[in-house]
């Protein structure tokens, strides 16, 4: 058991709270230090005395939890798992907990954000009114796009978990129609139809990926797959980068095998270069769908209640 004032750590904390949340139930617990950025030859120094240590995105390796010999715990601030080495931390009797499903709303938001992007364009059109192209114009009205209505088009889901599900929520309230693909036709139902992958592909006008990253799931969507899109479709992408081969999504917006593209993810993240940073009609944010003010303060009110769960020996969230 951790001692009655046990040694905290956070290893990175800024991605969680760059300053707009208060760090204060956390420290109610013990000993607490929270460092903003971790580099990797840091870590030991840092977190030798740890008994419970917090991470986002610094790695927890096998070789690291075996030299930290006073670790009971590892806190992970986000869903995601691949960062510590759970196999080593259990053979150590070393509890990892994560955070799953507080960010759902915001996902499915942006989501929306970056179809009605493609869709109503309302920076461009801000911008060409701020230029003074409307005042310029014959008619009363001016648009340099075109704009698509919603209703009656075909939205496809890879992946129906809790972000999928919001997502078909939104689309039926803008009266599209669903499609979706999962490993559980069962949870399925209402005014989602259940298909296979390619019939998803062939069918949507936007295809929006929400499927964990796996090997089966690697580049998942391809050349072939893109291939299959019809020419005037998006493709959203608020999952994993690595979901889509993005040569080909880059060659497939080029030759205008599709529309558009919208990813809030990219294979390498902070990326040094990516095929997509000069494709056509290919917008980019930088990992942001999870990370509105509420969705964060979700992240920070759960890390503190595995914590507190760990420390009263009911540990919760378990991974």
């Amino acid at each position: 058991m951790a001692s009655s004032s046990p040694r905290i750590v956070v290893l990175d904390g800024f991605t969680l709270n760059p300053g707009d949340m208060s760090w204060n139930e956390l420290e109610s617990l013990g000993e607490c230090t929270v460092y903003d950025h971790t580099l990797p030859d840091e870590l030991l120094q840092r977190a030798r005395d740890a008994e419970l240590i917090l991470t986002n995105k610094v790695v927890l390796s096998a070789e690291s939890i075996a030299k930290l010999e006073k670790l009971q715990y590892i806190g992970i601030l986000a869903t995601g798992i691949n960062v510590v080495d759970v196999s080593a931390a259990a053979a150590r009797g070393i509890i990892v907990s994560n955070v799953p499903s507080y960010s759902t709303p915001s996902v499915a938001q942006m989501v929306f954000a970056h179809i009605l992007n493609h869709t109503q364009h309302v920076a461009q059109h801000a911008e060409a009114v701020s230029s003074g192209r409307w005042s310029s114009a014959i008619d009363f009205c001016f648009w340099n796009f075109p704009l698509v209505e919603l209703a009656g088009k075909t939205i496809g889901i890879v992946g129906l978990g809790q972000i999928g599900r919001a997502v078909a929520r939104l689309a039926v309230a803008f009266e599209m129609r669903v499609l979706a693909t999962t490993r559980s036709a069962t949870i399925a139902g209402g005014n989602i139809k259940i298909v296979e992958l390619d019939t998803l592909l062939q069918e949507s006008d936007i295809v929006t990926l929400h499927c964990p990253l796996t090997p089966d799931t690697k580049h998942l969507v391809d050349r072939q797959r893109l291939n299959l899109m019809k020419k005037s479709a998006l493709l959203i992408n608020t999952s994993r980068g690595l979901l889509v081969d993005e040569t080909a999504l880059a060659d497939a917006l080029n030759s205008e095998q599709i529309a558009g593209a919208g990813v809030d993810v990219l294979s390498e993240e902070p990326p040094r270069e990516s095929p997509l940073f000069a494709a056509k009609n290919c917008y980019i944010t930088p990992h942001i769908a999870w990370a509105t003010l509420a969705s964060r303060q979700r992240l920070l009110n759960a890390v503190v209640e595995n914590a507190k769960s760990f420390l009263a020996g009911k540990p919760q969230n378990v991974v």
